[in-house]
C-alpha cells in the first residue's frame, strides 16, 4: 500500500518540483542568485523522485537517498550556495513530499492507506534526517578542501610574487586573490621563525589598521605590509616591535606588488645587518652602510683584514677591548665622556684606548675616509661577514 502511495506521486513529482521552487525563491533569492534555474529544477527533480522511491524501497535495498545526499552536498558547496539554505532546501522537500503522501493517501477509495502511512512517519523523517547528516558531512567536506586549494593557491602566488615573478597576469591574480591593490604602497618584513606574538600583533593591527599578508619559509617568517596614506615605515617599525621579537629586516617601501621581490631581498638584506645577539627589527633605509657591507662579504673580509689586520696579533681580550671602546665611542656619536659611562671607565681611559687602536690600524679616526673604514670594518667584524 505504501509503494502504491509513492507510485501515484511519483507521476507528480514535476508539478511538486514547481512548487518547492517557488517555495524556496520566496524563503530567499539567494536560491537563484547561485544556481541557474533550469539545472536548479534538475538537480531537485532528480533528487525528490530518488527520495520518493527510497521510501518504499526494499528494508536492505542500498540507500540511493544517500548517495544522492551526499553528491548534492559536494555540488552545493562547489556552486557556493550556504548550507543553511541546502539545509532548508531538504527539509522543505521532506515536509512538501510528506503533506503530498498524506493527501495521497486520503483519496476516497482507499481508507486503509492513511493507517499504514502513518505507521510510516517515524521511518520517513528518519530517512530525511540521514539526508541531512549526509549532505551536511559533504558539504563541510568540500568546502575545507576548497578553502585548503584556495589557501594553497594563493600562497602559491604569494610565494611568486616575493620570489620576484612580475608578470603582469600573476600579479593581477594574485591582487584579486589577496585582495589587494595592484599598484599601492607595500613593504616586506622578514622575522626568524616564531618570533611574533600573534595575538599581540593582531590586536595592534586592528588599532593601526596595517593589513598584514603572512607567508612561512623554511628558516623564517615573511609578511607583507599594505600601507595606506597616513601609515609608513616609523608606523609598521613601531608597531612590529610592540608585537614581534627580533631581530627582524624590513624593506623600503616599494610601489606595488611587483616590486614584493625586490622588496623580499632588500628586508633579508636588513636582518643580516643584525648581529647574531640583536633584539632589533630594523631598516633597511637606516642600515645602508652597514648593507653595502654584508652585500659584498668577499670585500667586506678584505677590509676587516686591510684595517684591523694588525690587531689579529693581540691577545684575545685586548683586542675584544679596543673593539669594544671603538663600538661604544661610535655609538655614543664620538663623546668619549658617554662611551666612558657605558664601558664604566674614566673618559681619558677611551682616548688612549682610541689613540692605541689608531697607532695598530694607521688610521686617524678624525679624518672621515679613516673613520669611514674604521667603522665599516669593525661592522664587518661584528657580522663575521666573509
Amino acid at each position: 500500500m505504501l509503494a502504491e502511495t509513492c507510485e501515484a506521486l511519483l507521476t507528480r513529482v514535476p508539478d511538486l518540483v514547481d512548487g518547492h521552487l517557488r517555495l524556496l525563491d520566496a524563503h530567499s533569492p539567494t536560491y537563484e542568485h547561485v544556481i541557474p534555474y533550469d539545472q536548479h529544477w534538475q538537480q531537485a527533480e532528480v533528487s525528490i523522485r530518488i527520495g520518493i522511491e527510497s521510501i518504499c524501497a526494499p528494508k536492505h535495498s542500498p540507500r540511493r537517498d544517500l548517495e544522492r545526499a551526499e553528491w548534492v552536498g559536494r555540488r552545493s558547496a562547489q556552486q557556493g550556495l550556504p548550507l543553511n539554505l541546502l539545509v532548508h532546501a531538504y527539509r522543505q522537500a521532506g515536509r512538501l513530499v510528506w503533506d503530498e503522501l498524506l493527501a495521497e493517501a486520503q483519496r476516497p477509495g482507499h481508507p486503509e492507506r492513511l493507517p499504514v502511512l502513518m505507521q510510516s512517519a517515524s521511518m520517513v523523517w528518519s530517512a530525511v534526517n540521514d539526508q541531512e547528516d549526509t549532505l551536511s558531512e559533504a558539504y563541510r567536506a568540500t568546502e575545507l578542501e576548497l578553502r585548503r586549494r584556495t589557501d594553497e593557491r594563493l600562497q602559491a602566488l604569494l610565494d611568486a610574487l616575493l620570489d620576484g615573478q612580475a608578470a603582469p597576469e600573476l600579479t593581477s591574480r594574485a591582487a584579486a586573490g589577496l585582495d589587494l591593490p595592484e599598484q599601492g604602497r607595500y613593504a616586506v618584513v622578514v622575522l626568524p621563525l616564531d618570533r611574533r606574538d600573534g595575538s599581540e600583533l593582531h590586536r595592534l593591527i586592528r588599532a593601526t589598521g596595517v593589513r598584514f599578508v603572512w607567508r612561512m619559509r623554511a628558516d623564517c617568517e615573511l609578511g607583507v605590509a599594505a600601507l595606506d596614506a597616513s601609515v609608513g615605515l616609523d608606523a609598521l617599525s613601531g608597531l612590529l616591535d610592540s608585537g614581534c621579537t627580533g631581530p627582524g629586516g624590513i624593506s623600503p617601501v616599494v610601489s606595488g606588488l611587483a616590486e614584493l621581490g625586490r622588496a623580499r631581498r632588500l628586508a633579508e638584506l636588513a636582518l643580516r645587518t643584525c648581529p647574531p645577539d640583536s633584539t632589533a627589527i630594523v631598516r633597511l633605509d637606516r642600515r645602508v652602510p652597514t648593507a653595502l657591507v654584508v652585500g659584498q662579504p668577499e670585500l667586506a673580509a678584505r677590509l676587516v683584514q686591510d684595517v684591523f689586520g694588525p690587531l689579529m696579533s693581540l691577545d684575545p681580550a685586548d683586542r675584544a677591548v679596543l673593539l669594544e671602546t671603538l663600538d661604544a665611542w661610535l655609538d655614543c656619536e664620538g663623546s668619549a665622556g658617554r662611551a666612558a659611562g657605558r664601558l664604566y671607565c674614566h673618559r681619558n681611559t677611551v682616548f688612549n684606548r682610541l689613540r692605541r687602536l689608531e697607532q695598530l690600524t694607521g688610521r686617524d679616526l678624525s679624518r672621515p675616509r679613516d673613520l669611514t673604514e674604521m667603522t665599516l670594518a669593525l661592522d664587518a667584524h661584528r657580522l663575521a661577514v666573509g
